[in-house]
C-alpha cells in the first residue's frame, strides 16, 4: 500500500498473513522514486506482541527506525476501517502505541513519553539535553529515536539541504538524528521545516513535530498544546500526562502488487 500523512510517504507492506524478508536492499530499491515506488519510509504490519498489530520501519536508505509517528497514523486509520474499530494498540521498537479516531478524518496517536536525558536520546557524552554544545544552541528528545531541534528567526530562510546532513552526522549523536529547525509564529503555533536520517528533507514528520514540540515547552517558547505547520500540512500535538499525542490527516493512496521480475532484479 501507498499511503501518506501530510506529503511524508510511505510504502506499507502486510506481513500479517505470511513472513516477509524485507532486506536493507529491498527498502533501498523500493524507495527509489524513479526505479521503484518512492516513499520516506517503509512500515511493514506483522503480528505478535501485545498490541492489535506490531509495526517495523525502515528509511529510505534501509536503515531502521524505532518510530514514525505519522506512517502509524496511516496505519491506524487502516486497521480502524479493517476491523470497525475507533482505538487501537500498536506495539513498535520504541514501545505500545495507543491510536484513536479522532474524527473528521484525522487520527491521533500517543507517541509515548520523550527521552530528555541524555543518555536515552541517545546522545554520546553527558550533555544538558535543553542547551546543546552545537552552533545555534538546539535541543536535544527522544522520541524512540532522536531528534535535534533549532529554534531559528526563520525557518523558511535555512538551508536545510545543507545542514541537515551536517547535524544528522553530528559526533554527539551517535545513531545519527533526525534536524528541525522551528520558528515561533504565534501563541503556541510553529513553523517547522525537518531534516530526517536515513531520509532527507521530508514534508512532514511526525516524531519530529512530537520533538519540537517538547523542546518548545521546555524551552517555555510555548505551552504543552501546540499547533505545527509543516511543508505538507499541520499537525496538533499534545503532550500530556501520560505522553505526547499527534494529531493529524492521514491518506491511503493505492495498493499494488510487486512484479516478480522486478523483486528477482533488486534482490
Amino acid at each position: 500500500m501507498k499511503m501518506h500523512g501530510l506529503g511524508n510517504d510511505f510504502v506499507v507492506l502486510d506481513a500479517r498473513a505470511r513472513a516477509l524478508d524485507v532486506t536493507p536492499a529491498l527498502a533501498r530499491a523500493l524507495a527509489d522514486r524513479h526505479f521503484g515506488v518512492g516513499f520516506d519510509q517503509l512500515a511493514v504490519i506483522g503480528t505478535g506482541g501485545e498490541g492489535d498489530a506490531h509495526l517495523t520501519f525502515l528509511n529510505a536508505d534501509g536503515s531502521t527506525s524505532a518510530a514514525c509517528g505519522n506512517a502509524t497514523r496511516c496505519i491506524a486509520r487502516f486497521l480502524m476501517t479493517e476491523t470497525g474499530r475507533d482505538r487501537l494498540v500498536l506495539t513498535t521498537d520504541a514501545g505500545r502505541l495507543e491510536a484513536v479516531e479522532a474524527g473528521a478524518g484525522r487520527v491521533s496517536v500517543n507517541m509515548g513519553p520523550p527521552q530528555t536525558d541524555w543518555r536515552a536520546v541517545p546522545l554520546a557524552s553527558e550533555t544538558d539535553t535543553l542547551h546543546l554544545p552545537i552552533d545555534g544552541d538546539p535541543v536535544a528528545t527522544g522520541m524512540g529515536n532522536p531528534h535535534c531541534t533549532f529554534f531559528v528567526e526563520d525557518a523558511e530562510a535555512v538551508d536545510l539541504a545543507r545542514f541537515g546532513p551536517a547535524i544528522e552526522h553530528h559526533p554527539l549523536y551517535p545513531e545519527r538524528t533526525n534536524v528541525q529547525v522551528a520558528t515561533l509564529t504565534g501563541p503556541d503555533r510553529l513553523r517547522m521545516r525537518v531534516w530526517e536520517r536515513g531520509a532527507g528533507i521530508t514534508l512532514a514528520s511526525g516524531s519530529s513535530s512530537c520533538a519540537t514540540a517538547v523542546a518548545a515547552a521546555r524551552r517555555g517558547l510555548t505551552g504543552r498544546a501546540v499547533t505545527i505547520d509543516l511543508d505538507g500540512g499541520t499537525l496538533d500535538v499534545d503532550w500530556r500526562e501520560d505522553g505526547v499525542w499527534m494529531t493529524g490527516p492521514t491518506a491511503h493512496v493505492f495498493d499494488g502488487v510487486l512484479t516478480d521480475d522486478w523483486l528477482e532484479a533488486v534482490t
